[in-house]
């Protein structure tokens, strides 16, 4: 299969570059002049060292509990200012949290991701960062996907031409203007009429952590998905068509409509790119980078950079505040079983509130932060990756001739999503169906997640090869030869996650996202993670987060002093 490249999508692109295909993007859609918002709302905050001079932390301890991005990137910014860190890493196997990367040879030729697999151009602190450590990047955007939509028992390719309209809606009872609009028209006006409504200041607010939200905006906050649907009087046979076509909204449909906006805001499925290699080679450089004495990402004397001490394999069982207010200690169990208290003057904590709510904390945090703590909605995800000795999907047959792209479905599996590594094929360079590709079989949310994962291994492999075969109309038992390897992963069981990423449900954005991201314990406890951004499940949202925690303790550090 020979592919022509889309030149506007090149690979590792310039910021110059991205700014232009996110411009470009948001004049399709008619919001022109959101783009400087979003460039402004979206790329770091300030450097740390506004707040604080290189080596002025000299001897200060500093404890990080968690060893992903977020954890990572407050401790990188932290380093900065000659720190002495510490970071409590519970995973005795890995670094990164949720960004995994599985491997399925030695060679790391075949993988899965299993966390994060997209980086939106409009994410600027992610390019921040992967242009700091110099990755290489690949974009994800197919010029020839031909992906499937198997939905009501129905087999049709994805294509904005009307194929739904033909062949989909007669399925559904949908009202008589329901039924005239194209699907496109309609999908629009599901998830982008709300947002199209609001003024551009009033969008900022989508992407900001306030007090306090205006009245058009916190409307759509304490609405559910569903309840937004309804509102703008789509039948429920129209709801569950929407829900159908696209699984991946549909398994969110009682979460808040402002997570839907937020997304749709910064037009986080539009050009998307991925890392080569694996996701997991920014989680790398930074151990990298964290673990080297003299690293050259710092463009400072050597002997103004902080000291890095990871310590895998350790959990914390306690977070406790001292009478005097002027530590933070914390109780760590390293891998001999044995609990210790250590003391710091400072803390971050960039562990997911579903783990942290197992953690003996003394005093409690405010009432505030203690509910969040407790009622903070996570949901789980399950993938399954499937290591292929040929590339059924790339054959010129019916239930092939696709490169890259994702096929949604009604059944449980919800998605199949199909590597990009043969974009790149060319006639001096050719790639060939035969050979043997990883097919990430299922990728799901929410309750599918929990009923497809609650079944013994094989009935779980099982159903899952099923489905796929399915989907793309092979008969039953075709992919039994087919599937070399697998590996299936749930977050809900992942012990030190407990769940995929944080959506809220309809007010939990007034009711927490101000206070989950404010320090306790007389300023010496700090919070970041995806959780305390407005990017939740994207790595935008740790990388964010951790130096805006970083640059808060700067902050309240330096006025202390």
């Amino acid at each position: 299969m020979v592919l022509q490249l889309n030149p506007s999508n090149p690979m590792n692109p310039t910021d110059t570059e991205r700014y232009q295909m996110l411009q470009n993007a948001l004049a399709r859609t008619g919001r022109s002049e959101d783009f400087q918002n979003i460039i402004q709302l979206l790329n770091p905050p300030e450097d740390i060292t506004n707040y604080a001079s290189y080596g002025d932390f000299k001897d200060l301890k500093i404890a990080i509990i968690g060893g992903g991005l977020a954890g990572m990137s407050a401790a990188f910014e932290l380093r900065k200012l000659g720190a002495d860190i510490t970071i409590y890493e519970a995973s005795e196997e890995r670094i990164g949290g949720r960004v995994y990367t599985y491997y399925f040879d030695k060679d790391k030729k075949y993988y899965g991701e299993f966390g994060p697999m997209r980086i939106p151009v409009s994410h600027g602190t992610t390019w921040h960062y992967i242009n700091l450590f110099h990755l290489i990047t690949v974009p994800l955007t197919s010029p020839f996907s031909n992906n499937f939509l198997y939905v009501h028992n129905t087999r049709i390719r994805r294509e904005p031409t009307g194929e739904i309209t033909k062949y989909i809606y007669p399925l559904y009872n949908m009202t008589a203007d329901e039924r005239n609009l194209p699907w496109t028209e309609l999908n629009e006006y599901a998830f982008s009429a709300a947002l199209n409504g609001l003024s551009p200041d009033v969008r900022r607010e989508l992407l900001q952590i306030l007090p306090a939200y205006s009245p058009e905006y916190a409307g759509y906050i304490n609405l559910s998905n569903r309840q937004m649907l309804e509102m703008l009087g789509l039948s429920q046979d129209t709801i569950t068509l929407l829900a159908s076509v696209d699984p991946l909204t549909g398994g969110l449909l009682n979460t808040s409509y402002s997570e839907t906006l937020q997304e749709e805001y910064s037009l986080d499925y539009i050009n998307t790119y991925r890392i080569s290699g694996g996701m997991i080679h920014l989680p790398l450089a930074f151990y990298e980078s964290l673990t080297n004495k003299s690293p050259k990402e710092y463009n400072q004397p050597t002997d103004t950079i902080g000291t890095i001490d990871f310590k895998l394999g350790t959990v914390i069982n306690g977070i406790y505040q001292p009478e005097n207010g002027k530590s933070v200690l914390l109780k760590a169990e390293g891998k001999n079983n044995k609990e210790e208290l250590q003391e710091y003057d400072y803390v971050i904590c960039s562990i997911p509130f579903s783990t942290l709510r197992l953690v003996d904390i003394k005093p409690f945090f405010t009432n505030q932060k203690m509910q969040a703590i407790r009622e903070l909605n996570y949901v789980d995800s399950l993938k399954a990756a499937f290591l292929c000795k040929k590339r059924f999907w790339e054959e010129n047959a019916e239930y092939g001739n696709m490169n890259g792209g994702i096929s949604f479905t009604d059944l449980p599996i919800q998605s199949i999503i199909y590597p990009a590594d043969h974009f790149y094929c060319s006639e001096l360079n050719p790639c060939q169906p035969s050979e043997p590709g990883v097919l990430m079989a299922a990728y799901n949310l929410h309750l599918d997640s929990i009923r497809v994962g609650n079944q013994d291994e094989k009935r779980r492999f099982r159903s899952i090869k099923r489905e796929v075969e399915e989907v793309h109309g092979l008969p039953e038992g075709y992919l039994n030869s087919i599937v070399a390897e697998h590996k299936i992963l749930e977050w809900n069981h992942e012990y030190w996650a407990r769940g995929a990423f944080v959506a809220e449900l309809p007010g939990q954005k007034i009711n927490f996202a101000y206070t989950v991201q404010e320090p306790e314990y007389n300023n010496r406890l700090f919070f970041a993670g995806e959780h305390t951004s407005t990017k939740h499940g994207w790595m935008q949202g740790s990388l964010y987060s951790g130096m805006q925690a970083a640059n808060m303790l700067a902050y309240y550090r330096t006025r202390s002093t």
